[in-house]
């Protein structure tokens, strides 16, 4: 782990190394000051000598604005270098998240992970920067004051050193507890913030339904056991402080009685124990300093485990040797798939079991059938969301796990009820299709999904800002912006997973133009409920737990009087 963490630093040795060495003359300055007051007060004071005074107050001077600047150097700079170290985590983190598969978002809550990739990494970076530092410079001062103290007194200061040892082992006792202790704490902020987040994004629905109240004894729960852990690090942290407090007023009485007792037997001059008070002091810093290196490390070193877990995912991996899907026609396979969703190590849930279908290329393919019978997992078994558990999936004869996943799902446009848009403008979202899309281009697409007049009506017309998840837009606006977008990626297959269902009548009939434009000349997966928006579809398959039930043309399937006749009927039944 720790091999790992010190990675991290590589790219900015430079500047690790520059305030490293800051750090040492700061150090350094720090131990002369007390060897220039014993000489004022044995020497240049009783003998009232002038010059000698003036020389090391100017000398004393001098060693504390070079030290102010190595501070502010140590201050800045050292901060950054920890900035950029986090900097660096995050980007690995957020890359991470960008190549893992589906099933690990559908596992981890969404504020669990923003906690790790904002609030783990500012711990990081505070203990990157701080760590090394601190620990350097009392590692030095400990050493120099030893060094400084010894030449005045070595018995004396033996006795006082005697003392870091017993630090030591208490620190290293209650470190193992400190650090189950932040880690539980961790582990809760970010069940906070999971709620937080989740209640956010859901504030119209609890607004709507008057469930404020709800919403607060989730937040409370949480946030009482967010307490309890801070409760316990805490109390670890006390023990710690309070320890480490008591054994500083044991150096200071050491150091008052031992060396009072020196200085009444003449092993050393007012002078001596003068500097001895003041080394004393230097002594103590660095073990504050120490103490508070603890506690960053626990908070930091708590924080980049968690933050590596992501790392530690495993990612969507292509095959060996995988080619690219070019040339694409769109005739699709489905030989005896299966697909079920792991609940846990030890149970899963099957929702597809051994399919088999054909679809050709070029077709309009409609999807039907009871909620629970695999229609929109079918849909994302295609681009390889998921994978499937058994059987094949083919793509104009090509087993979709030898193709990768970047040329795969290139060709495959998808349109959801459930629309997604990004916060920023309408043309960033129309955009998302081809980043690199001409404003022509942009218009064209808009044109055709029928949201381009709309959109001219508004004051700023394509640089909009819609909202966060497009919220400014209405639920038939925003599907149609969702068209556009796949109208300028121009994908060869096609995916329609309850485009209208949620709309209007009146909306549904404009999107559904838009949507038939779109299909044209294109393979296209349609799942809908609303029957008569698949009434000229190619095909029409009717799917159930039990797989393929019926298929053929609406006017074949009500001939048969099955399953979709039965559907049919019931949605017109007036």
């Amino acid at each position: 782990m720790i091999k790992r963490f010190v990675s991290y630093y590589k790219p900015h040795m430079k500047l690790f190394i520059l305030d490293m060495i800051a750090a040492l003359i700061v150090a350094c300055c720090d131990l002369f000051y007390p060897r220039i007051a014993q000489n004022i007060i044995n020497d240049y004071v009783p003998n009232k000598n002038l010059q000698m005074l003036l020389i090391w107050s100017g000398g004393l001077l001098l060693i504390y604005i070079v030290k102010m600047l190595l501070s502010y150097f140590m201050q800045y700079q050292g901060h950054m270098c920890g900035v950029y170290i986090q900097s660096d985590m995050r980007k690995e983190a957020f890359a991470r998240l960008q190549k893992l598969p589906f099933k690990y978002f559908d596992e981890h809550k969404t504020g669990s992970i923003l906690s790790r990739i904002v609030n783990d990494t500012f711990e990081i970076a505070e203990l990157s920067h701080h760590g090394p530092e601190d620990l350097f410079l009392s590692v030095i001062t400990l050493i120099g004051a030893f060094i400084m103290m010894a030449q005045i007194n070595l018995l004396l200061t033996v006795i006082l050193f005697a003392m870091v040892p017993l630090i030591v082992i208490f620190a290293v006792l209650l470190r193992r507890h400190m650090n189950a202790a932040f880690t539980r704490s961790r582990e809760e902020i970010a069940e906070v913030n999971a709620t937080i987040e989740n209640s956010i994004a859901g504030i119209r629905i609890s607004r709507s339904y008057v469930s404020a109240r709800h919403e607060m004894e989730k937040f409370d729960e949480n946030n009482a056991r967010y307490i309890k852990a801070r409760d316990d690090s805490y109390r670890v942290m006390g023990y710690f402080f309070s320890g480490m407090g008591m054994f500083t007023d044991l150096l200071y009485l050491m150091v008052l009685f031992f060396g009072g007792l020196f200085f009444f037997y003449g092993k050393i001059n007012v002078g001596e124990f003068a500097a001895y008070i003041l080394y004393i002091n230097m002594f103590l810093n660095p073990i504050k300093k120490l103490v508070n290196i603890f506690e960053q490390l626990q908070n930091g070193m708590t924080g980049f485990k968690r933050v590596q877990a992501i790392m530690d995912e495993p990612i969507e991996e292509e095959k060996p040797g995988a080619e690219e899907l070019k040339d694409v026609q769109g005739a699709i396979d489905f030989k005896d798939v299966s697909f079920a969703y792991e609940d846990s190590e030890e149970e899963s849930h099957t929702v597809i079991n051994h399919l088999s279908m054909h679809i050709d290329k070029g077709k309009t393919v409609a999807l039907v059938g009871p909620s629970g019978s695999g229609k929109t997992t079918l849909c994302q078994l295609i681009p390889r969301f998921y994978e499937i558990s058994g059987g094949e999936i083919d793509i104009d004869g090509k087993d979709i796990r030898d193709l990768t996943r970047l040329s795969l799902r290139q060709n495959i446009g998808m349109v959801a009820q459930d629309v997604f848009l990004f916060t920023g403008t309408i043309r960033d979202n129309i955009a998302y299709g081809n980043l690199d899309a001409t404003e022509e281009q942009i218009i064209e697409a808009a044109k055709k999904a029928n949201i381009h007049d709309y959109i001219m009506t508004l004051p700023e017309k394509y640089d909009t800002y819609i909202g966060e998840r497009g919220v400014k837009l209405s639920g038939g606006q925003k599907q149609r912006v969702s068209i556009a977008r796949v109208f300028l990626k121009n994908p060869s297959i096609l995916i329609l997973d309850e485009a209208t269902s949620a709309l209007d009548n009146a909306t549904e009939m404009l999107i559904q133009s838009a949507l038939e434009k779109l299909a044209e000349g294109r393979t296209s997966i349609i799942v809908a409920h609303r029957l008569s928006t698949i009434k000229h579809a190619d095909e029409i398959i009717v799917l159930t737990e039990n797989g393929v039930q019926e298929r053929g043309t609406h006017e074949e399937l009500l001939e048969k009087n099955g399953i979709y006749a039965g559907l049919y009927r019931y949605q017109f039944r007036e």
